[in-house]
């Protein structure tokens, strides 16, 4: 037997990363180096949430023994603004000496020790005031500042080793059988949380844009760290808060709008192309180069522009909000040619909505990467300027096809793209004729407006696959009572019942739904393969219309 050789891939040496760095350490050393400021508390980690009960489950687990997860660091050049204290304790000024190791993920369980080893005696309804009952072998919250009965040790005395056993040599004064058990339980709490030693996994040489999934892909069910995160603390200062800027002043403005809903790390691109930058991880890492005045420039510019761009989706397309916008991408590029180009012609509006349509049907935002986001910007530019009269994609134009491939579902773009289409054609109710309240169909909580054309159940009874029975082109705007109705009747059932109750107006009914007389004629004989296709070419004919793909 032969083996072939693998060749390693060539690594860039700018962007060569070390393998993380495990080692255990002592839960009462790292506390201490927290608060010597060996180990600094980014300002992106999240404010303590932690209640009174979840600290002493904390105390319990170490008594017992029980794992309560590693620790992850980031030993890295790179400046972040760090907090200034934890758990209501100071952290001592050191000189920064780079590397530095920064605190990723383990904030609420060390902030809990740290609060409760090195409580500082003075309010008494501290959460740090905490205590352990030698005789019930349990922690928990004194209420006083007086000294406790022998029997219970305040934990705030384990780090100072003569203190502690100043307290347990105390116990031989008790008139009590148990003294000698007490003293034996005292000792071993003290063992106990000075040996107890938890895993520290460094990640040493990494570029701030690869941190945030790391952290999420180890931390997956705690906080997710995101990019916004690490740039607030690259930063932040006292006179500017990027999380503030973006979720507050700028997505806070855009909720009644009902775009609230746009993720803050798209608004972030933004942001980075306002302060002159890219839409890039690279751009968005240089914000920590701006200096104050910049980022506040560039937030109220990011602001502006993200208003004109919700108005123009609201009025060009009835888009009541983000959600059924089919791509987010597009409203940062949308976004971005507005801050540059805020008084735009009719004739580059009438431009942006055909690039919009076709970034819709193509799916070009599905994948925006590094060098498109760069293009893109260049193009804005120059079409903004009036040096370009076209917004290309290069994208190939899809069959029709896709109508009957892609599946309706909540997060599908092409489910989205359906809708707006209904929405410019202003949809009557399939059996009633009535107009459609769009609005609350385009609300795009949950899907009970669009229903099947042809049955699901009736499909299921003919051995249509689920795929094809759920994709795009077999659905309509029907309401639910309509829905009841039509139940899982063929549609060669309730078309004619419909065609006779509409009367002349069936027609137009059913082309304000992108029914075809083709596709029409397809299901009154309940022939699901010729409706979808004939139905599908006429969304595709009508989109390629608005996308000026007509000619």
């Amino acid at each position: 037997m032969t083996t072939s050789k693998v060749t390693p891939p060539a690594t860039d040496k700018k962007t060569a990363i070390r393998d993380p760095k495990p080692e255990v350490q002592r839960i009462e050393v790292l506390a201490s180096r927290i608060l010597d400021g060996d180990i600094l508390l980014p300002k992106f980690q999240r404010a303590f949430v932690w209640d009174r009960a979840q600290i002493l489950e904390l105390m319990d687990s170490i008594m017992n023994n029980y794992p309560i997860g590693s620790v992850l660091l980031w030993l890295t050049t790179q400046r972040l603004r760090s907090e200034k204290n934890i758990a209501g304790l100071p952290i001592k000024d050191r000189a920064l000496e780079y590397p530095v190791n920064y605190l990723l993920d383990g904030q609420q369980r060390l902030s809990s020790i740290c609060g409760v080893l090195f409580w500082d005696s003075k309010d008494k309804n501290s959460q740090w005031n905490v205590a352990y009952d030698l005789r019930k072998q349990e922690f928990f919250h004194a209420n006083t500042l007086d000294d406790l009965p022998l029997h219970q040790v305040r934990m705030n005395k384990l780090p100072d080793a003569a203190a502690f056993f100043k307290h347990v040599a105390g116990l031989d004064t008790l008139a009590s059988e148990d003294k000698e058990v007490l003293k034996l339980r005292a000792e071993r709490l003290f063992k106990r949380f000075k040996d107890y030693s938890i895993a520290t996994v460094t990640l040493s040489d990494m570029p701030i844009g690869s941190v945030a999934p790391i952290f999420e892909r180890i931390n997956s069910t705690g906080t997710r760290l995101t990019m916004v995160d690490l740039m607030r603390a690259a930063t932040w200062s006292e006179d500017f808060d990027l999380v503030d800027a973006i979720d507050d002043d700028i997505l806070g403005a855009l909720r009644d709008k009902g775009f609230g809903g746009v993720d803050s790390k798209s608004v972030l691109r933004n942001f980075s192309a306002a302060s002159g930058r890219s839409f890039t991880a690279d751009g968005i890492d240089d914000l920590r180069n701006c200096k104050i005045d910049e980022l506040k420039n560039a937030a109220q510019s990011t602001l502006a522009a993200y208003k004109k761009a919700v108005d123009f989706l609201s009025t060009e397309f009835k888009i009541p909000n983000s959600n059924v916008v089919p791509y987010v991408n597009q409203i940062v590029v949308l976004a971005e040619f507005f801050r540059l180009c805020p008084k735009p012609t009719k004739v580059q509006r009438d431009e942006v909505a055909r690039y919009f349509w076709r970034t819709s049907l193509t799916g070009y935002f599905s994948g925006w990467n590094t060098g498109q986001m760069a293009a893109d910007k260049k193009m804005l530019e120059e079409f903004a300027a009036g040096a370009l009269n076209v917004l290309s994609t290069h994208e190939a134009t899809p069959s029709a096809d896709i109508w009957r491939v892609r599946q309706f579902r909540l997060n599908n773009a092409h489910a989205k793209l359906l809708a707006l289409l209904l929405a410019e054609q202003g949809p009557r109710d399939l059996l009633t004729g009535q107009r459609v309240a769009l609005e609350q169909a385009l609300a795009w909580e949950n899907d009970k407006e669009y229903h099947h054309i042809f049955p699901k159940s009736y499909l299921k009874q003919k051995d249509v696959s689920p795929q094809l029975a759920n994709c795009v082109a077999n659905f309509a705007l029907i309401t639910s009572n309509s829905n009841k109705s039509i139940s899982d009747s063929r549609p060669s059932e309730y078309f004619v019942k419909v065609k006779k109750a509409l009367g002349d107006d069936f027609g137009t009914v059913m082309a304000s739904n992108y029914i075809s007389e083709a596709s029409v004629a397809a299901a009154l004989r309940d022939d699901f393969e010729a409706f979808v296709g004939s139905r599908s070419e006429t969304l595709h004919t009508a989109t390629k219309k608005l996308c000026g793909w007509d000619q």
